[in-house]
């Protein structure tokens, strides 16, 4: 991870202003959908990319594979799939 330099207050409705030097170099605009993730002790936001977001998990990773057009499955959610056709055929 690389250190901006940058500090920013928490105000009091909870916000964080990204400065505009970062909103430029990350092509944010006004209006455009942050996801937030936790890591840890650790919030990470980017900007929102639904196409590439996994069918069954939601999850949005580097590691996400088209499988068919359109449709897009993280590692997880392709075990997920696999599994349940697997399944499927079985009788309980």
């Amino acid at each position: 991870m690389k250190s901006t330099g940058m500090v920013r207050k928490i105000d009091q409705l909870g916000r964080i202003t990204i400065p505009k030097e970062l909103r430029k170099v990350l092509s944010l605009n006004i209006g455009d959908p942050m996801e937030i993730f936790v890591d840890g002790d650790r919030i990470i936001t980017q900007k929102y990319n639904a196409q590439k977001a996994c069918a069954i998990t939601g999850e949005i990773l580097d590691e996400n594979k088209e499988y068919a057009e359109g449709l897009f499955l993280s590692p997880k959610g392709a075990e997920i799939l696999l599994s349940k056709l697997q399944n499927k055929g079985r009788v309980n």
